[in-house]
């Protein structure tokens, strides 16, 4: 396509320069600049002329040599032109004038009005008495000096309470060095971190303080620009690093140079710390600040701990340098007994520091029938999809009592799915007891690992070589206990001695997977297969009739062949779906008499014992295990079953040898037959606890989360013989039956005898 030369768009220019064949020879951005210098000699306001174009670039090329000397003296123009723009760009200008003078000179002299007002958004809830407590002795140990180390509850905001604390103490000119001690190098710089962005973006910081945040804005998150800044040509000497802060020098700032470092808990990083004045003064740390000095892992280790409390009474109390005092701040969570957060919180240990421990509940509420009943509800809705919003509801019909003897420090702390501080607590102790313990009373579970567990290979080797479905001449009882799962019915009958020697007779599925190795997750024949045209319930209702009528209806066969039937079962009710249906068919069954719902209880460490209940007149108490006299909208009777107890219990049976009593064995003389079996009865491990002044072996899943079903069956048959009569001789407990009350007719009978 034709040009025309003298009257070409600067954009045909460019393209026509720069296709001759030497690269780039120029930018639109460069041809903008130069119109703008030539004014009109070279074009209009929308071309230009090549020739006279080329004419001027020959002029202004020949101007420097003719005027100034050539082109070293136009490189020393340029020179001087950029120390110019560097020269105007280090120079911040006048720092502007403080918004309000009251309000800045109240929060100097106040931490706690200090972070109402500069940092409302995080303090949005009302103070506890705990808090105002804390703040109060934060302040005294900024201003006073002295060690302060404080536990509280997850989520009650210490962390960020002691790092204001920092920050406060660097504005207000009370301390001249302050250093941030973290577990970990890392942790410490993000703790420096939250500091540096409260001084770059609060708002009302930069209204109240801008002889500190308008320099740190100047910046612009650029740090080379640290190195000249200035003001009033005076270098404000500003350090802007990942583990250090030194705060701008301004004329008559109370904060000028102030250090703010951080470290993580290694001595070697800790140890040196100092800093040199514009005045010459050499400064070393004067306020030390550590959040949370130990690990998961230390924690667990004595010598870690002690190696960390050594480095602590060491290294970083001696900061200061010789015959000077610091001032200390420790934010920490105990996360085991004699830990080093334990320790330093310990006033008899080490008095110095001051240590505080605060609780997000101080006493429990004293209903804990209805808390359990209450716990039960909100798994049951988590299990099945739902959110826990029929927990809330029995909540708000039953508050007044369930509320009733409890003691909560912060009662503004919840969620907004929840009514109430004592609501949350509560939930956070179902979620998980041995954290709440730790994390949020400060009081941790004392765990240890219990007694050496049995194997796989233990448990397989216990074949008494009985055939299945044979008893044992001893046995006086047959028990049974049915597990109800979505997918199907794991099931298991024993055959009991008086003395509780068991003997495992028969176990199963119903429907019958027809396979030796499975596991829930992948059961193809189902409850629902077998009821194709019935929902859940009633596939469950059809299995249990089914298997009871099976299993129930028929007789049992004593080698010495006396025929015996199953005398108690116990039928999981657990389940939240299958909880009515349990019901109905105990209640509807033509077996009623000998079946009962069952109901598994988790009794820590720190719950009630059974022992502890109140009974009511009816009640049927016996060995950790309670049938209440009352059959409650169901119309029927139940059985509640201290599940920590009774697995302790079927353990201590698998692990007595063969021929002792109280043994407990497996049909069959092959052991490779009862591998699943074993595999089930070993997915659980105890933990022993100590809470409240009790020690109680707490069972747990293992982390593969294996399926334990059987294992649940054993302990709901063992149960079961209980119920029946069974028991250990040291075991044995006093009839719980009522006297007989005599009537006076039957006194005058006697007495005409």
């Amino acid at each position: 396509m034709a040009i025309n030369p003298i009257k070409l768009k600067p954009t045909e220019l460019t393209r026509l320069l720069n296709s001759a064949g030497f690269g780039e020879v120029i930018s639109e951005r460069t041809l903008r600049r130069q119109r703008n210098r030539a004014g009109y000699t070279i074009g209009d306001t929308r071309t230009i002329n090549l020739f006279k174009y080329a004419g001027w670039l020959t002029s202004e090329y020949l101007k420097p040599a003719k005027e100034t000397g050539g082109y070293e003296a136009l490189k020393e123009a340029a020179r001087k032109r950029n120390a110019e723009l560097a020269k105007s760009g280090q120079e911040i200008g006048d720092i502007p004038a403080v918004i309000d003078p009251e309000r800045k000179a109240k929060a100097i002299a106040e931490f706690k009005y200090f972070c109402e007002v500069y940092f409302a958004e995080v303090f949005y809830l009302g103070w506890s008495a705990d808090h105002l407590k804390v703040i109060d002795k934060i302040q005294k140990a900024v201003l006073s000096g002295g060690l302060f180390a404080l536990a509280m509850p997850r989520g009650s905001g210490k962390t960020v309470l002691m790092q204001m604390a920092c920050l406060w103490a660097a504005l207000s000119g009370a301390t001249e060095f302050v250093c941030l001690i973290a577990a970990s190098g890392d942790r410490a710089k993000d703790l420096l971190e939250n500091i540096k962005v409260w001084l770059e973006t609060n708002e009302l910081l930069h209204e109240d303080f801008p002889e500190v945040t308008y320099p740190i804005r100047a910046l612009e998150r650029i740090t080379n620009r640290q190195k000249g800044q200035k003001h009033n040509g005076i270098a404000t000497r500003i350090e802007w690093a990942a583990d250090k802060l030194v705060l701008p020098t301004i004329d008559g700032s109370k904060s000028s140079g102030v250090v703010i470092s951080c470290s993580g808990m290694k001595g070697s990083d800790i140890r040196g710390q100092n800093h040199a004045r514009p005045d010459g003064k050499v400064v070393r740390p004067q306020l030390v600040m550590v959040d949370d000095p130990q690990t998961t892992e230390s924690a667990w280790s004595p010598s870690q701990s002690q190696r960390r409390e050594a480095i602590l009474a060491g290294d970083v109390l001696g900061m200061a340098g010789p015959g000077k005092k610091i001032s200390g701040l420790m934010a920490c969570t105990v996360i085991r007994p004699e830990d080093m957060a334990d320790n330093i919180l310990d006033r008899d240990k080490h008095p110095e520091w001051q240590g505080e421990r605060t609780k997000m509940v101080y006493t429990f509420p004293a209903n804990e029938k209805l808390w359990a009943t209450y716990g039960q509800i909100r798994g049951d809705s988590f299990r099945n999809d739902g959110d826990g919003s029929e927990a809330t509801e029995f909540y708000r019909e039953n508050r007044q009592e369930m509320d009733i003897g409890s003691i909560i420090a912060w009662d503004q702390r919840f969620n907004e799915d929840e009514l109430s501080a004592i609501q949350h607590a509560m939930n956070l102790r179902l979620r998980d007891e041995a954290a709440f313990f730790a994390e949020y009373q400060n009081e941790p579970i004392v765990e240890s690992q219990g007694e050496e567990m049995l194997t796989v290979e233990q448990i397989i080797a216990k074949y008494n070589g009985y055939d299945k479905l044979i008893l044992p001449i001893g046995c006086s009882y047959i028990t049974m206990f049915i597990d109800v799962q979505q997918k199907a019915l794991f099931w298991m009958i024993c055959g009991w001695e008086d003395n509780f020697s068991g003997y495992i007779i028969d176990y199963g599925t119903w429907p019958d997977q027809k396979r030796k190795f499975f596991t829930l997750r992948d059961i193809r024949n189902t409850l629902m297969a077998a009821k194709p045209n019935a929902g859940l319930e009633g596939a469950i209702y059809n299995g249990l009739e089914k298997l009871c009528t099976e299993k129930l209806g028929r007789c049992y066969r004593r080698e010495d062949g006396i025929e015996m039937k199953i005398d108690r079962c116990l039928v999981d009710a657990n389940w939240g779906q299958s909880t009515d249906v349990v019901y109905q068919y105990c209640r509807q069954s033509q077996y009623a008499g000998i079946i009962l719902p069952s109901h598994g209880k988790y009794v820590g460490a720190s719950s009630m014992p059974f022992s502890e209940y109140k009974r009511k007149k009816g009640d049927r108490v016996g060995l950790h295990w309670r049938i209440p006299n009352t059959a409650g909208k169901r119309a029927v009777r139940h059985v509640l079953i201290d599940t920590n107890y009774w697995k302790s219990f079927v353990h201590g049976r698998l692990a007595v040898a063969m021929g002792d009593p109280g043994c407990l064995s497996l049909y069959g003389r092959d052991e490779k037959q009862h591998i699943l079996l074993a595999e089930q009865l070993t997915a659980e491990y105890r933990i022993k606890t100590i809470a409240r002044e009790r020690q109680v072996d707490e069972w747990k899943l293992k982390a593969n989360r294996p399926d334990n079903h059987w294992f649940d069956c054993l302990v709901g048959a063992s149960v079961a013989a209980s119920i029946a009569g069974a028991n250990l001789a040291e075991l044995a407990i006093k009839s719980t039956a009522p006297a007989r009350r005599i009537k006076l007719s039957d006194l005058q009978k006697m007495k005409n005898i």
